[in-house]
């Protein structure tokens, strides 16, 4: 029997569902953030903990853990493996704001909301698996919103094209990625609402 070969469609909407994966969006987020905010010097000092603390061990750990097969694939399609991922970026993050804070002696709110974000989505696995690609994206948006409405609204429309993919690959259905997108606005308004307060 002749294997169906992926459609262009199919192609194109894995190529932006892996790059635009949460990791990668947040990661392109600091960049911009860095270089618009920070000088070089500035922004390795506060880029390097999150690297080092957050984004380095979480990439080997989806690695590792897809080598072992505990998880089917690096985005981590199966509800109940979810639980795992969850509990170790929550983990990660809690430890680069510990470190934070007795470093610089503030919280920093970025990685305090994407800390809520989690918890949040893993509250909501238990009911339903809602797409955390379309949910970061959407956090991201108002993130880029927070320093040029323009790029904020850019980013929302690459989360609004990544919930899609999702539906397109079948990773998600469209309930699941209108319930990540959901849970993010929430999150994003109480976060854009705090950091508005913060200015002042």
């Amino acid at each position: 029997m002749e294997v169906k070969q992926p459609s262009l469609l199919h192609k194109i909407s894995k190529i932006i569902s892996d790059f635009f994966n949460p990791l990668v969006s947040l990661f392109i987020f600091f960049i911009y953030m860095s270089v618009r905010e920070y000088s070089l010097k500035e922004s390795i000092l506060y880029f390097a903990p999150i690297l080092l603390m957050i984004i380095i061990p979480v990439v080997i750990w989806l690695i590792w853990n897809v080598k072992t097969g505990r998880y089917t694939n690096m985005d981590v399609s199966d509800r109940v493996q979810r639980k795992t991922l969850y509990i170790f970026i929550a983990a990660c993050v809690v430890t680069y704001l510990i470190f934070n804070y007795f470093r610089n002696g503030y919280i920093d709110l970025v990685m305090l909301f994407i800390l809520i974000l989690i918890f949040t989505m893993q509250i909501s696995n238990f009911f339903i698996k809602s797409s955390m690609h379309t949910a970061f994206n959407v956090f991201v948006a108002a993130l880029f919103f927070t320093l040029d409405w323009k790029a904020g609204l850019v980013w929302l429309g690459v989360a609004a094209l990544v919930g899609i993919t999702r539906i397109i690959l079948k990773r998600h259905t469209v309930k699941e990625v209108f319930m990540g997108a959901g849970i993010a606005f929430m999150v994003s308004f109480i976060y854009l609402y705090c950091n508005i307060q913060f200015q002042h």
